[in-house]
């Protein structure tokens, strides 16, 4: 990327190559593409009619793949893995969270080049540790048996600190953002409205929330830049800003990486006659608080340049987890593992009378062959066809040719 401010992307020119670099980004693997592609998802739940039980209405991630379940931190420090990205969160069915993850353990399944019956044994996990996170008995003992990139997972999220986040984010300890491949300049306008909303009494909250810091602490915007981060949120506004607080910048607690991102309309269908924030940041962040409380409390909606926002403060111990290979023993203690974390999310929002009759739901259509709901795998079967396919042809047009050689239409 060029050094020169000058030679950097306007904010009118960005669309065209974040688009650019989110269709090669895709291309990179068929488990990328289903990650990048959750729009597609839902389009295939609008021909799932009566194929999906209805279950009861709770908060849903809506994009519920593995990449968005790991280490989550709290304001006060105490880590737990829980869902990491909510922006399709939505009062909707919580079968369309088994459905997605469900997929997204298929087509990890199918990059670690598993059989298929490994497949079908996932998915028998999957409900059995669900199920699990849904019985008050057995909802502890359901997320204590942690699979091997779970428990890597929590080892580095614990030994973390602020200067791992930032080599790994902004790659300098220094209290600047370096401009290159993942952060661009702002305007001028962008720049004016991120001091401005960091002068307001919500935002100064969020900040000082964290490592004990004094509500009165003086907070100074050191650099922002826009984010070129992620395939979901390519071409939203996404925002970095780094920030200095209370007397000294360079102590553990006295810098600050906030996140700023774009809030829009959520792809996943909501439930019928349910009430839910109209106001897309105070939807993300409602859902985040009901499904992962740890996230939610370090989250506030806003608005910045009249768009809905809504903001994070990063913590060193939020990490993506890694299941980009998988032996078939860890593909199905990460199955049960994964939809257990998923199930205690939608089993706070239950009363016990609620987490029954949804746990009788999913007992039912099972076969003697497969101890799964037949809707389940025939779903999943369905979506890793249609998937594979939308890949290939995705591939073809979108990934890196020969120079020269031009991508087809």
């Amino acid at each position: 990327m060029p050094s020169s401010k000058s030679r950097f992307l306007s904010p009118d020119e960005r669309q065209a190559a974040l688009s650019q670099r989110r269709n090669l980004k895709m291309a990179r693997s068929a488990h990328a593409y289903v990650r990048g592609s959750t729009v597609k998802f839902y389009e295939w739940l609008e021909t799932a009619n009566g194929k999906v039980p209805a279950g009861p209405p709770v908060w849903i991630c809506g994009d519920c793949h593995v990449g968005n379940l790991g280490p989550v931190a709290n304001a006060k420090g105490r880590i737990g893995i829980q869902i990491r990205d909510v922006d399709q969160t939505v009062v909707g069915n919580p079968a369309h969270d088994l459905i997605r993850l469900g997929l997204s353990l298929a087509m990890a399944a199918r990059g670690s080049d598993l059989p298929g019956v490994t497949t079908a044994r996932m998915l028998e996990q999957m409900i059995e540790g669900y199920m699990q996170a849904l019985d008050d008995e057995m909802a502890e003992s359901a997320t204590r048996k942690k699979p091997a990139a779970v428990q890597l997972g929590m080892r580095q999220a614990i030994s973390r600190t602020w200067k791992h986040l930032a080599k790994e984010r902004i790659r300098d300890v220094r209290p600047t953002i370096p401009l290159g491949q993942k952060f661009w300049p702002l305007s001028e306008e962008e720049r004016a409205a991120v001091e401005a909303l960091f002068k307001t009494d919500s935002v100064r909250r969020l900040v000082t929330a964290l490592h004990s810091r004094d509500d009165n602490d003086r907070i100074e915007l050191l650099d922002a830049a826009y984010w070129v981060k992620g395939c979901s949120s390519l071409g939203r506004l996404r925002v970095a800003v780094l920030l200095g607080v209370g007397d000294g910048h360079y102590h553990e607690g006295g810098l600050s990486l906030i996140d700023i991102k774009e809030a829009v309309q959520a792809a996943a269908p909501r439930a019928p006659k349910t009430a839910m924030p109209r106001d897309n940041a105070d939807r993300v962040v409602q859902g985040a608080q009901c499904l992962s409380p740890y996230l939610g409390d370090r989250m506030r909606p806003a608005r910045l340049l009249d768009r809905a926002v809504f903001l994070r403060e990063l913590l060193p111990q939020d990490i993506k987890l890694d299941f980009e290979r998988l032996t078939r023993a860890e593909a199905t203690r990460a199955a049960f593992f994964l939809a257990a974390v998923v199930g205690k999310a939608h089993a706070r929002q239950m009363d016990e009378a609620t987490r029954r009759a949804w746990c009788a739901e999913l007992g039912r259509n099972r076969t003697k062959s497969l101890d799964a709901p037949s809707w389940l795998w025939l779903s999943i079967v369905d979506l890793v066809a249609g998937h594979e396919a939308a890949y290939l042809e995705h591939c073809r047009r979108y990934a890196e040719r020969p120079a020269g050689e031009t991508v087809g239409k």
